[in-house]
């Protein structure tokens, strides 16, 4: 391990027993405290997406345990996940291609549109529909071997597990179309200055590093948490006019909230830390 990375997180719990989380084959869990810790487990694939994986994915976004306030996905082994597993790929007709991709979309959309935030831990490859995995999440930790691909154009594909809409909002059109048509990989470096990560770790502290993130924001009030994953995207898509009015209907039905009033009251009498510069003072 890179001697500056922090330490490893504690062991997790696994979910209980019978439970559907426990059930699942492909994909790692365990459970620190309110957050659950999603491991793909196809690590001599370097993680890549087959039909079954990404079905497990979806089943594990919509059954989390009732007292879950954070999702962490990572990878087994060296890489996060180096896209769609083309050994796998089945030849099907237009409209059985339809279906695939609107499967993986249904996946996707159950992350991003999760009942808790959810932090990718990125590592190695993430490539192709590893890269529309990662842009499911809505913070991104990249450690130094991390690199970003998107090569269906020279495998004659076209994205079909959300990346044309999730990743052009990170980076911009114009950037995934260089590296759909010239096939151009980004370093750890480079994700992180076009968008791609939010946080950069050396090598073997992405995981502490996502836990801890994770369980901070397990701390905040769920249903502020809540509004940031469901009506935030959905806001920057709306006229701006549309967007402020859905925008005071959210601040409302959050500051109503009895577990926001109370935070309110503790922050009032001192009880909670102010917003400090890093590295400095509260002020």
């Amino acid at each position: 391990m890179n001697p500056q990375a922090a330490p490893a997180p504690a062991p997790g719990q696994p979910p209980a027993a019978g439970s559907l989380l426990a059930q699942l084959a492909l994909v790692q869990v365990q459970l620190h405290g309110p957050v659950v810790h999603l491991r793909l487990a196809r690590p001599a694939k370097r993680n890549a997406l087959n039909d079954a994986l990404v079905q497990q994915l979806h089943t594990a976004a919509l059954n989390l345990p009732e007292d879950a306030r954070a999702l962490l996905i990572s990878g087994e082994g060296d890489h996060f996940c180096a896209g769609l597993d083309l050994s796998e790929l089945a030849e099907r007709d237009t409209f059985g291609g339809i279906l695939h991709s609107r499967g993986w979309h249904a996946a996707m959309d159950a992350l991003q549109y999760c009942r808790v935030p959810v932090v990718a831990v990125l590592h190695g490859a993430v490539v192709g529909g590893g890269l529309e995995l990662a842009a499911s999440a809505h913070i991104r930790v990249a450690e130094d071997s991390t690199f970003y691909g998107l090569p269906e154009g020279q495998r004659g594909l076209f994205v079909g597990g959300g990346g044309s809409v999730r990743v052009p909002r990170l980076i911009g059109a114009a950037r995934m179309t260089d590296m759909m048509l010239t096939g151009r990989v980004l370093d750890a470096d480079e994700g992180q200055a076009v968008g791609l990560s939010q946080y950069r770790v050396p090598a073997g502290a992405g995981v502490a590093k996502g836990l801890e993130l994770a369980q901070r924001i397990a701390g905040n009030a769920p249903l502020s948490n809540f509004a940031v994953v469901q009506a935030l995207p959905r806001i920057a898509d709306l006229p701006a006019a549309d967007g402020l009015f859905v925008e005071s209907l959210m601040a409302a039905i959050a500051q109503g909230d009895d577990a926001a009033k109370q935070r309110m009251r503790d922050f009032l009498s001192g009880k909670a830390g102010k917003v400090a510069k890093p590295g400095g003072a509260a002020t």
